[in-house]
């Protein structure tokens, strides 16, 4: 039996194109269908993966991620649905899982298979029901430029908590307007974020992923154990990702989407943090860490 609150995070599907989409969810063995109350009062969440940015286009340039995990972690008692098109339904069920969205799938009858056997093997996984990592607070004022610094800082997998006002949990508290954080600094989002990063320092961040771009991560965990999820945006399998988490664990295995389980390499334990390398990476991965003692 699928533990409730495993079954509570896995999305439910709606289909287009009527009856004929509906039997091609049944011949995929597909069971979590939507109700029509399922979808009434959801927020649309945008299509994730690479979007081509008119104008901006260059090899030199970063690729621009399109991802919801900043948008769930802002309104995580928001209700939310996805309308994607044709090869998207996959990584948008395991985007919604990683971060325990409450989230409705509308896909394309094409995609019955492959959701299909991501929700398999997302029914596959241990709970986990533990606490997100952070390394510093964003407080939210509801302003689009304060949601727009978040998704950057989520793009660059710099770990934020969301809070109402500045807490002493953390030594970092981003207030946009403020006179630490002005709103013309924010008005350049990225380069907002870089400051950021600078101003954390690479050596104190929970979770750093060397040699990607589209690769985000949302870490969880507990004085004993920890559960990393990787999300893959750039619609490539990658091979050889060089992760870094704060904290000696032991060796651990990945389970990946597609591949099964897959034992970490290279680990090495040095200055208060593990760094192992993934041999591979499809759309999603989970990787679940135990503490060294």
């Amino acid at each position: 039996m699928i533990p409730l609150l495993l079954l509570a995070a896995l999305p439910c599907i709606e289909v287009m194109q009527g009856a004929e989409g509906r039997a091609a969810l049944a011949a995929a063995g597909i069971t979590r269908i939507c109700a029509e109350s399922d979808l009434a009062g959801r927020e649309a969440a945008a299509t994730p993966g690479i979007t081509a940015r008119a104008g901006v286009a260059s090899p030199t340039r970063s690729p621009w991620v399109d991802a919801n995990g900043w948008r769930f972690t802002r309104r995580p008692d928001a209700r939310f649905v996805y309308d994607v098109p044709r090869g998207k339904a996959a990584l948008a069920a395991a985007e919604a899982f990683a971060y325990g969205a409450d989230a409705v799938l509308k896909i394309d009858p094409a995609d019955a298979r492959d959701v299909a056997a991501m929700l398999t093997f997302l029914e596959g996984l241990p709970a986990a029901d533990l606490p997100a990592i952070a390394d510093l607070a964003v407080v939210d004022d509801g302003s689009a430029m304060t949601g727009e610094v978040m998704n950057l800082l989520a793009r660059r997998n710099l770990l934020f908590q969301v809070v109402r006002s500045p807490t002493p949990q953390f030594a970092i508290n981003i207030a946009i307007g403020s006179a630490a954080y002005p709103r013309q600094e924010a008005a350049d989002p990225s380069a907002f974020a870089q400051n950021i990063r600078r101003q954390l320092t690479d050596e104190r961040r929970a979770l750093r992923i060397y040699g990607s771009e589209v690769v985000i991560g949302r870490l969880t965990g507990d004085a004993t154990r920890t559960r990393l999820h990787l999300l893959n945006y750039g619609g490539r399998e990658i091979e050889g990702l060089r992760i870094r988490v704060r904290g000696a664990y032991r060796p651990g295995q990945a389970q990946v989407a597609g591949a099964g389980r897959i034992t970490l390499e290279d680990q090495v334990v040095a200055e208060g943090a593990t760094e192992f390398s993934l041999p591979r990476l499809t759309t999603y991965a989970v990787i679940d860490l135990e503490a060294a003692r």
